[in-house]
């Protein structure tokens, strides 16, 4: 009994020891960029990573930046990952660029696909231009600062990241495995974990040895949520949103009952504060774009002849720009969107003013009056339909009316209508 115990234990054991080595690999790609949505994503499967004792996380990477907050977020985390990152710039055609050369250098191993490229990580402004000098200065040697320690200490290249960040150096993989800027190039994952197998990582703080040789791989893609949120934090749509959602409620203030208008602009209004919860805006942007709208509705009931109109639509023009002016280059409003929207609402405007001008300008009728040189239809030989009304009526030039046919009111007298045909 004693015999049979220790031998299936030895089974057991045997098994375990030959177990497949698991691997998460978190796909962040087609060019995905990098911000609080996808921050998100990333550092909670690498979370899961650790969390489910999987032998390594593997970064599939194809990006062409993002945020920097964002970008310093993600790295942190696989720094201190308590298993081990592996970065693979892949499919072919793929690209870590711009913040996303942080997030590579910060991997125990970094590796490409044979047709990738890898770079260009100057820091630009918000507006997609240079940074003044003072500042350009101050934010330049930062980066290099930063993007230069994470390949020290994975004792990679240290001059080139000087090169991506200055001169916005930008290397194909071929060119980085010869610089020594990535530690390998594979076809495929399968072939990079092969070629792993044994490889020790060189960050002093974090020694791993990889035994990752026939590994089983899981991968994990973002789901629909994570690239729908990453859809609508597009600053364009935001700002429509919040316009949209805006109008629809002041549309439901104003015409009570019909509900749509109330219902929709509630849910793009929720949408917006969402985006501005992932983007933070400038607020004295949202100040100027409520202060234009508010221009816009009340010159429709006001004798201003147009001029709230124009001091509306100038903030509401400033406003947009203004609304993500703190942000980088792909994170602002489009200015054709700033002039197609105010051009729109200027020229509905313009409509809307000139037809009060002209019934402003019409005179005033009130009682049975009103209807004379409206149609109506004859109901009986006596009597018309006009204005939701049943009236008496006859006809000017003596003839019996024909009930269906269409007649036009000349005249009232007391109740009775005269009509032609």
């Amino acid at each position: 009994m004693r015999a049979l115990v220790v031998a299936l234990a030895a089974l057991i054991f045997t098994g375990a020891a030959h177990a497949a080595p698991r691997v998460l690999a978190i796909q962040f790609g087609p060019d995905l960029e990098i911000n609080p949505v996808t921050q998100d994503y990333l550092t909670h499967e690498l979370s899961r990573a650790a969390s489910q004792h999987y032998d390594a996380a593997v970064i599939l990477l194809d990006t062409p930046g993002g945020l920097s907050t964002s970008m310093k977020a993600i790295y942190d985390a696989e720094l201190n990952l308590k298993v081990p990152v592996i970065v693979y710039v892949s499919p072919n055609g793929s690209r870590a660029a711009s913040a996303g050369v942080w997030l590579a250098q910060a991997a125990d191993v970094l590796a490409m696909a044979p047709t990738t490229n890898i770079g260009s990580s100057t820091p630009i402004d918000s507006s997609g231009a240079n940074l003044g000098s003072d500042l350009r200065r101050k934010v330049i040697n930062d980066s290099v600062a930063s993007l230069t320690a994470l390949a020290e200490s994975h004792h990679r290249n240290t001059r080139w990241p000087a090169q991506a960040v200055r001169v916005a150096s930008n290397l194909t993989a071929s060119q980085a495995l010869a610089m020594h800027v990535i530690d390998m190039i594979a076809p495929t994952l399968p072939a990079l974990l092969d070629r792993l197998n044994g490889y020790r990582t060189k960050d002093a703080t974090r020694p791993f040895t990889l035994h990752l040789a026939g590994a089983h791989v899981d991968t994990v893609k973002p789901g629909f949520v994570t690239r729908f949120l990453n859809t609508i934090i597009d600053p364009n749509l935001i700002s429509i949103f919040f316009l949209a959602g805006i109008v629809g409620l002041i549309f439901e203030v104003l015409h009570p009952g019909i509900v749509l208008p109330g219902a929709l602009g509630a849910v793009c209004l929720v949408i917006a504060l969402y985006g501005f919860s992932v983007l933070n805006p400038s607020w004295g942007g949202v100040a100027l774009v409520l202060l234009g709208v508010a221009l816009l509705v009340v010159d429709l009931h006001a004798m201003t002849h147009g001029a709230l109109t124009v001091g509306g639509l100038i903030a509401l023009a400033f406003g947009l720009a203004l609304l993500y002016q703190n942000q980088p280059a792909p994170y602002h409003v489009d200015t054709w969107l700033i002039v197609g929207a105010g051009s729109a609402i200027a020229a509905f405007w313009a409509f809307a003013l000139g037809k009060g001008f002209a019934a402003r300008r019409q005179p005033v009728k009130v009682g049975p009056q009103t209807i004379v040189g409206k149609t109506a239809e004859v109901r009986t030989p006596a009597q018309v339909f006009v204005d939701g009304e049943l009236w008496r009526a006859r006809a000017g030039d003596g003839s019996a009316l024909v009930p269906g046919e269409q007649v036009e009111v000349e005249a009232v007298q007391g109740l009775e209508l005269t009509v032609k045909r």
